[in-house]
């Protein structure tokens, strides 16, 4: 059973999105903290109700978010 969900962030054309690599969320938000709270608030909502066993998901599980950054540009 997983105890951590993993999720990754990053920055869109417009707002920085955030997206589940365990479960099928996508969110996005205009901060890395509106979008940090939105999965919060998504994973929340995706679960409720769900059978967890049937997910492989522990009761309560934990989030593991990871920024992807775009490589450094070169300076001329």
């Amino acid at each position: 059973m997983r105890r951590i969900l993993q999720f990754k962030i990053y920055k869109g054309e417009k707002l920085y999105v955030g997206e589940g690599t365990d479960l099928p969320i996508v969110t996005q938000g205009r901060t890395i903290d509106d979008v940090v709270k939105n999965l919060q608030e998504a994973l929340a909502l995706h679960l409720e109700g769900e059978d967890l066993a049937a997910l492989d998901v522990v009761q309560n599980p934990s989030a593991l978010v990871n920024f992807e950054l775009e490589p450094a540009h070169a300076q001329t």
